[in-house]
Formats: C-alpha cells, structure tokens, sequence
C-alpha cells in the first residue's frame, strides 16, 4: 500500500498538536511539538530512487547552517547511534534525514522517524548553537 504523504501528515500533525502546512503534493511540513515548549520543522518530501525505480519519502530538519568549524567526524559517529536519522549538508545548512519507501513502510514507523528527526535536529541545534532556531 503506497502512502500518501499529504493525508498522512495532515492526519499526524493532527494527532501530536503540532502545525501542517503543504508546498504541493510532493512536499509538506509538519511543526511538531517537544519538551519545554519548544517546536522543530520537519519537511516530508517525496523523492524517485533512480537506483531501485521507486518513490522514497524523506523527512528533514535543519540543526544549523554548515560552517568548517562544525565537528563534523564526530557527529557521523554520533548518527551511528541513531535509529533512523543521519546528519546530512543540503543548501549550505547541517540537518537531520530520515528517508523510507512509500511502500510497505508501517505508519509507527514513520510517526517514529519524524519524532526522531525533529527531537535530533533541535537537541544538536542547542547544542551546536546553543539557540533554538529552527
């Protein structure tokens, strides 16, 4: 059964008190809620995988804007600890990527891969920054 990505993230955004917002069928935005009253952007986005000719679906958040002072060798050791998310460089900012097919994918498991998204991006942004930004 294929997802589909707008009536999901509507429905979720629902669910956890967050905001959805959406750029268009393959794009959308969910403002999800965390502790201490705090709130993180996460962008769902539907995306061809060339390699293996299926729609994957990608959730990202950003944590800061890149800069060469970033450490970034530890912080791929740290994603090692993770359980969906990376830290990937896109559009000159450091940000948090979970991807996942739009197929077969359990729905727990994609709500846990935008949690985890979002509670990554704002705890490395603190701690990066020492702000809460995005």
């Amino acid at each position: 059964m294929t997802m589909d990505l707008v009536s999901f993230m509507k429905s979720y955004a629902d669910e956890i008190g967050g905001q959805y917002s959406s750029y268009d069928n393959i794009h959308s935005i969910i403002v999800v809620p965390l502790e201490g009253g705090r709130f993180q952007s996460v962008i769902g986005t539907i995306k061809e995988n060339k390699l293996y000719s299926r729609n994957m679906v990608t959730f990202t958040s950003k944590v800061c804007n890149y800069n060469a002072n970033l450490p970034l060798k530890s912080l791929l050791e740290q994603s090692s600890l993770f359980n969906y998310g990376r830290f990937i460089i896109s559009d000159n900012y450091l940000q948090i990527e979970a991807v996942a097919s739009m197929e077969g994918t359990p729905e727990r498991s994609i709500k846990e891969m935008i949690q985890e998204v979002a509670n990554l991006a704002d705890q490395y942004e603190f701690k990066l920054t020492g702000a809460d930004v995005h």
